[in-house]
């Protein structure tokens, strides 16, 4: 069993955007994990649906 470890995870979300309101997309996280228990989240991007990679800080999360 590794003792370190980075895992991705995809999962759908609400967003808010101004300029194209509420939009529901793909997000991918990128986790450092410990003993399979997460420590720190890496990185998270989404995907647009014309294939360009987003960083999601530009899209509020939509509750």
């Amino acid at each position: 069993m590794k003792i370190f470890g980075i895992k991705r995870r995809t999962k759908t979300e609400k967003r808010y955007s101004r300029k194209m309101g509420i939009l529901t997309t793909r997000v991918t996280y990128i986790k450092k994990h410990f003993l399979g228990l997460p420590i720190k989240t890496l990185h998270k991007y989404r995907e647009t649906y014309y294939g360009q990679v987003k960083n999601c800080s530009d899209c509020i999360l939509f509750i």
